[in-house]
């Protein structure tokens, strides 16, 4: 993917884990394992990770809706979104990150 547009990968979540995520990770560990997964799969090509605090009023505005919705439990953290897409909320699949990675442009590493 050299020279193209880097895919943006967001995760949504609090530092309090969700009343029906209590024995799954949390979001940060779920951002932190996504990251580590990723790159093994796919190396560190054109991707990058935010992690977003849905309790941080510092937020950038384009964040907002879906910390609004989070907030007014209409979505399920961690919320994981591929350039603007939502592609998993509450514990996420891998398989169906990497789909949506893959969709965009995103290659898989050969040779290994």
């Amino acid at each position: 993917m050299g020279g193209e547009k880097k895919i943006h990968l967001d995760v949504y979540g609090a530092e309090i884990k969700c009343p029906s995520c209590v024995n799954a990770p949390g979001a940060k560990e779920t951002y932190e394992w996504l990251q580590a997964a990723i790159s093994r799969k796919y190396g560190n090509q054109d991707i990058t990770y935010h992690y977003i605090d849905i309790h941080k009023s510092e937020n950038e505005e384009k964040h907002t809706e879906f910390v609004n919705q989070i907030l007014n439990d209409e979505l399920f953290y961690p919320l994981v979104v591929v350039e603007g897409e939502i592609v998993a909320e509450g514990i996420p699949r891998l398989k169906t990150v990497y789909q949506a990675l893959e969709q965009h442009g995103l290659q898989e590493l050969t040779g290994l």
